[in-house]
């Protein structure tokens, strides 16, 4: 009886290894049939290591529709999120990075986000050659969303010219430990790519960052802003 048995399960085992899957709900069905035929009749499988078996089939069967609905759902979640992001195309956004274009004249707004209270906040800004244009000290700051202006004049006094500055954030504590920052940037989103199936927005000023960083929606260059969803 232990032959037959095994002979029907190393049958199953075998046509599954040539297939390259795991076990799916006909092969497990297939062994519990052949175990049954072939128990021995003076001593019969025991019903509760039957009723586990089912239900350890139950089990694998729910599991497998489950990953499959996940698997469609997560396809149709990416196709919808693709949508979305190829309308960004000719809207000015703000998202997570620490580029800022200038325009040459007037001031301009640094965006960041303190993740608590800081008693020293330093803003310093860097022209495309990695030199330091401008260092602002603007203070104790409360955790949150933060906004400073610069008058777009460096550490001497004179207009900087138009171009791409790179913003770096250090705030400290009163006990001098590091407070954790999120910084911002504006541009104009010029096209979409897709990397690995994900959008990435290309905006005006060089920069890429992932669709996944956007934080808000502006719905012209003015400035008349909308939450990002």
């Amino acid at each position: 009886m232990i032959d037959a048995t095994s002979s029907v399960a190393s049958s199953v085992l075998s046509e599954q290894t040539k297939g390259g899957q795991a076990m799916g709900k006909e092969a497990f069905l297939k062994l519990l049939v052949a175990q049954l035929q072939h128990q021995d009749p003076l001593e019969p499988q025991d019903n509760s290591e039957f009723v586990a078996q089912l239900a350890q089939f139950s089990s694998l069967e729910q599991s497998m529709g489950i990953n499959d609905r996940l698997d469609l759902l997560a396809t149709q979640t990416r196709g919808l999120a693709n949508t979305e992001a190829i309308g960004l195309v000719g809207k000015q956004v703000t998202v997570r990075g620490s580029t800022m274009p200038y325009g040459g004249s007037g001031s301009t707004n640094i965006g960041f986000d303190l993740a608590g209270n800081s008693a020293e906040t330093h803003v310093t800004i860097r022209d495309a050659s990695g030199n330091v244009v401008r260092t602002l000290d603007v203070g104790a700051r409360n955790a949150g969303k933060q906004s400073v202006s610069w008058d777009g004049l460096d550490d001497a006094g004179n207009r900087v010219p138009q171009g791409v500055y790179t913003i770096g954030v250090d705030a400290q504590t009163e006990a001098g430990d590091a407070v954790g920052v999120t910084q911002e940037t504006q541009g104009l989103v010029e096209a979409v790519s897709f990397e690995q199936g994900y959008p990435v927005l290309q905006l005006d000023t060089g920069v890429e960052v992932p669709a996944s960083d956007l934080i808000k929606v502006n719905e012209d260059p003015s400035g008349a802003s909308g939450a990002a969803k």
